[in-house]
């Protein structure tokens, strides 16, 4: 955490407003300028803003919704809170992303989308508008998924303001970590005023503003909203670290850059990418275990453990679980390159805090893990119980 942020807190807590007040207004405003957009609305998580900037779409009931098959489960759940039908795009298994032969492959089976959900995997800058045009859509009919990539360039653009809306995450593994938290970006003035209103009930003048010098007491409710105002204490948390985003940037950047050079010669370790156009913003590392490795994913996760190296896998696609077989439209013929990247991804530790003692410790444990030859195949066969 920022040195600032304990006082930061303090003051919100001295001043005794603790919901959505100015320090949310400030924070929106500088985080805004930041990402070079004119609209920042701050919510409760990227969770809400999905569900917001879908709502802000005004599509009819059940419109059908594009969403790629790899993604964390609550983006979808906001598609279909926000009363749309998610269409899964399959991924490409060489990069764990849709592409724009899989996204055709999909709005065309499901007889055409009406809007899309792209994804900024870990960080790395998706080509939104060309998924847009292989899926028969502009880029007004786009939200995107940015809780990866803030700090991430598509060409020379920051994401934020590429599309109808883009959504960021701040939850505590985040690259801007506030706690809990999120914001909606856009450059339609129409969706970012319909997003301050749609994330306290439907309400048109929330609380701050009812009671600033010259307010009034009333208000209106003209369509539904939902719940998901952030608190002045996390805006508060949010503005001190802000201030340290660039730095903390860059730092992501060096780990990347010690985990590409240390782990390069690792047998059957396939490695991400830095983008040739654009910029990383290095939210995840997500090395891909194939079969040369000699050892599983699985086994390599529980072996690195046993040593205090905790990794993750990002994610679980959709149809694995019953709930998404129920509520989205899958290909007929499966998705055979989630069921791929699914059984070879694994993500290794990666945060501004990470020392280069540390990222040598998780070099060092996957050279010894991941044989690849006979000799060194004997350890590790000893190494399982």
């Amino acid at each position: 955490m920022a040195p600032e942020t304990g006082p930061a807190v303090e003051r919100v807590l001295r001043s005794g407003w603790l919901t959505t007040g100015p320090e949310c207004a400030a924070f929106e405003e500088e985080l805004a300028a930041w990402l070079e957009v004119p609209h920042a609305v701050t919510v409760a998580s990227c969770t809400a803003a999905i569900e917001i900037a879908f709502r802000g779409l005004r599509l009819p009931r059940d419109a059908k919704v594009l969403v790629p098959a790899v993604t964390f489960c609550g983006a979808v759940e906001a598609v279909r809170h926000a009363g749309l039908v998610p269409v899964v795009a399959d991924v490409e298994p060489d990069t764990g992303t849709v592409s724009p032969r899989t996204c055709a492959a999909a709005a065309r089976e499901a007889g055409g989308v009406q809007a899309m959900l792209a994804l900024h995997f870990a960080g790395y800058p998706a080509d939104v508008a060309a998924l847009a045009e292989a899926a028969g859509l502009t880029l007004d009919q786009v939200v995107e998924d940015a809780a990866h990539a803030l700090g991430t360039r598509v060409g020379a653009e920051l994401v934020g303001g590429l599309s109808r809306a883009t959504c960021f995450s701040f939850y505590a593994t985040k690259n801007l970590p506030i706690g809990e938290g999120g914001a909606l970006t856009t450059r339609d003035e129409e969706v970012a005023a319909q997003a301050r209103v749609t994330r306290l009930h439907g309400m048109t003048s929330d609380a701050w503003r009812r009671y600033l010098p010259g307010g009034s007491w009333q208000y209106s409710v003209e369509e539904a909203g939902v719940k998901a105002n952030l608190s002045d204490v996390h805006a508060a948390i949010g503005r001190a670290q802000l201030r340290h985003l660039d730095a903390w940037q860059v730092r992501r950047h060096q780990i990347a850059g010690r985990y590409a050079a240390g782990l390069a010669d690792v047998p059957g370790l396939v490695l991400p990418t830095d983008p040739e156009t654009g910029e990383h913003a290095w939210h995840l590392y997500v090395v891909r275990v194939t079969p040369e490795s000699g050892v599983t994913r699985d086994d390599l996760s529980r072996l690195l453990a046993e040593r205090g190296i905790g990794t993750s896998v990002h994610f679980i696609p959709l149809h694995h679980f019953p709930h998404f077989r129920d509520i989205c439209v899958v290909p007929s013929g499966g998705l055979p390159g989630a069921d791929a990247v699914f059984a070879e991804t694994l993500s290794l530790p990666l945060h501004q805090g990470l020392a280069d003692e540390d990222v040598d410790i998780v070099v060092d444990a996957l050279h010894e893990l991941a044989p690849g030859t006979t000799s060194t195949m004997n350890r590790y066969q000893e190494a399982l119980p």
